[in-house]
């Protein structure tokens, strides 16, 4: 709809319009600052098309930069150079395919989007380009689609870079995580060992001490029935504290962890299990005796130790088997139960606190823990990881 002004208005809008802009700083009369200008590599034989394909970017607001190739070696040498924004191409070239293109671009430029600006093609072979990672495609007879397409490549492309960037800081944050729980980890084995140190040592040695003492006391004791009879327990209940101290000082840290080995330790704490709760339980070893890494041995030894404790709780099996193997260059410990099993759901369940735990120790060393539990047919916990380089029998690990 046409709108009529008076001579009188339009040159009020024109002062008007003129102090308006002298009261603009040069900055702000100036247009808004252009984006950078979009690099677009062009593989294309025809020079007529080159030049129509100008022509419809130059039309419309994009601001771009063109470098135009016409063979295999400028197009390789174009993209070595350095990654553009925009890849168009034709289909039909003189010396190779868009396929070829394609599968070029896809090696030396991967992120880029593609988009192909040919003649006619047939259906089967536009499905089968996009299939191959092609973004889009453009007839030369519609080209008025050409700039719309770019603009949502360049979107997409966009969206993907920040897709990207969210995924690395979760990465990062991931790993961050996994650096923290393993050092609370060494941390709190370290302190477990050094307080399983103290109490074996210093309570273990004052026990003692105190026991032999009672002893002396007792051989000197005239004969009163009643008094010795007092005697005889303080000497079985110190007896049973010492028991109870080299219990809990074993709890914290097995001793026979790091003097005789992994293998040994599974073995002790195997015979250990079927005492405490009368579910016979067979173990294999088929590893040499030898003092693994340190770290290695105790995530082995948590992660035997977490899988009982879930034995205990929830599987109400009467039978369990253990086997310690070498697979190729993996250590291999493998836990089976003929309990209830364990539902799906409860093995990926965010809360299955011991679960995540186990996996992530077994993700310290480099190794993976899986879980077979077919419900009512049993549970078979399965650890693996790299094997380390072992030390002699005698020596300190690592």
């Amino acid at each position: 709809m046409k709108i009529d002004k008076k001579p009188g208005e339009v040159r009020n809008s024109a002062v008007l319009g003129a102090r308006v802009l002298n009261r603009m700083s040069a900055p702000q009369r100036n247009a808004a600052p252009k984006s950078p200008a979009v690099r677009i590599v062009l593989l294309e034989d025809s020079e007529p098309d080159v030049d129509l394909i100008r022509q419809t970017l130059s039309a419309s607001r994009l601001n771009f930069s063109v470098v135009t190739v016409d063979s295999r070696e400028e197009f390789e040498a174009e993209l070595t150079r350095g990654s553009p924004n925009i890849i168009l191409s034709d289909y039909w070239l003189p010396t190779f395919d868009g396929s070829i293109a394609l599968e070029i671009a896809k090696q030396l430029a991967p992120r880029v989007p593609f988009i192909f600006v040919t003649g006619v093609l047939g259906e089967e072979v536009v499905i089968e380009m996009l299939k191959k990672g092609a973004t889009d495609y453009v007839l030369k007879t519609r080209l008025t689609r050409l700039v719309p397409a770019i603009n949502r490549a360049l979107q997409e492309r966009v969206t993907m870079h920040e897709h990207d960037m969210a995924q690395e800081r979760l990465r990062r944050s991931h790993d961050q995580l996994r650096a923290l729980t393993g050092h609370l980890q060494f941390v709190r084995e370290e302190e477990r060992t050094r307080i399983a140190r103290e109490v074996h040592d210093e309570l273990g040695q004052a026990l003692t001490g105190l026991k032999l003492d009672l002893s002396w006391l007792s051989g000197r004791i005239p004969g009163d029935r009643t008094l010795q009879r007092r005697a005889r327990a303080m000497s079985a209940l110190i007896d049973a504290t010492i028991h109870a101290v080299r219990r809990i000082a074993t709890e914290l840290r097995p001793g026979v962890l790091d003097s005789l080995g992994l293998a040994a330790a599974i073995e002790w704490q195997a015979i250990d299990f079927q005492e405490r709760t009368g579910t016979r339980c067979e173990t294999t070893i088929e590893v040499k005796d030898e003092i693994l890494d340190r770290e290695f041995s105790t995530t082995f030894f948590r992660i035997f130790q977490e899988t009982l404790t879930n034995i205990i709780r929830h599987a109400r099996a009467t039978h369990v088997e253990v086997r310690l193997s070498k697979v190729d260059h993996e250590l291999v410990l493998t836990v089976h139960d003929n309990g209830r099993g364990i539902p799906k759901e409860k093995i990926a369940h965010a809360r299955s606190i011991g679960i995540i735990g186990m996996r992530e120790r077994a993700a310290e060393v480099g190794g993976k823990v899986t879980f077979l539990a077919p419900f009512g047919r049993g549970t078979t916990v399965t650890m693996r990881a790299p094997m380390p380089a072992a030390v002699p029998l005698g020596s300190s690990p690592s």
